[in-house]
C-alpha cells in the first residue's frame, strides 16, 4: 500500500522542483510555504473527521485521500521525507501505545 504514497511523494517533489505555479496546484501550494501547507492539511483532516462522525463512508474515503495528499505536501514543504515517517512507524512497531507515549515523557 505504501507504493502509492511513494509515487505521490515523487510527484509532489517533481512539482516542487518545477516551481510551475501556473499549471500545478501542488507547486502553487508549496510556494505559499510550510505554514499554509500545514493549514491546508488541518482543514482536510477536519473534513475527514466530519465525514467519519457523520458515518459517511464515501465522503470519508474522498476526504481521507485529500488528507493523505495534503500530509505529503506538508512534509515536502518542510523538507521531511516520507521515509522518515515510515522509519518512525517501524520504530514504534510492536511497542504498546501506553509504553510509547510514556517514553516520550
Amino acid at each position: 500500500m505504501s507504493d502509492i504514497l511513494k509515487r505521490l511523494e515523487a510527484t509532489i517533489a517533481a512539482r516542487k522542483a518545477s516551481g510551475d505555479t501556473t499549471s500545478s496546484h501542488t507547486a502553487r501550494l508549496l510556494a505559499k510555504g510550510p505554514r499554509k501547507c500545514a493549514q491546508k492539511f488541518g482543514e482536510e483532516a477536519v473534513e475527514a473527521i466530519i465525514a467519519a462522525a457523520a458515518d459517511d463512508r464515501a465522503e470519508l474515503v474522498t476526504e481521507g485521500a485529500d488528507t493523505l495528499y495534503h500530509f505529503l505536501v506538508m512534509l515536502a514543504a518542510s523538507d521531511v521525507p516520507l521515509s522518515d515517517v515510515f522509519a518512525e512507524l517501524e520504530r514504534r512497531e510492536g511497542i504498546s501505545g501506553v509504553a510509547e507515549k510514556a517514553a516520550r515523557g
